[in-house]
């Protein structure tokens, strides 16, 4: 069930949510409501599951394994 929320703001920080939320196509309580449920989820210790494919990838440019720099060359042959 939604309810209403009445906030006292500056008026300045109002216009900055409105043109954000104009910007990201989102309205300004949908901004508010995911802002809350981030500190929600911060505060109650949950984290975002991370898939089987994005846990395989962690690490994976340690060095030792690919330095920046050989990343940075195959980067460049690849897109240039």
């Amino acid at each position: 069930m939604n309810s209403k929320l009445t906030l006292r703001l500056d008026e300045d920080l109002i216009q900055s949510a409105k043109s954000y939320s104009a910007k990201t196509g989102k309205s300004v309580s949908k901004i508010v409501a995911d802002y809350f449920a981030l500190i929600d989820k911060k505060l109650s210790g949950r984290q975002r599951e991370i898939s089987p494919l994005t846990r395989s990838l962690r690490g994976s440019l340690k060095k030792g394994k690919v330095s920046e720099e050989d990343y940075k060359k195959y980067l460049e042959e690849k897109y240039l």
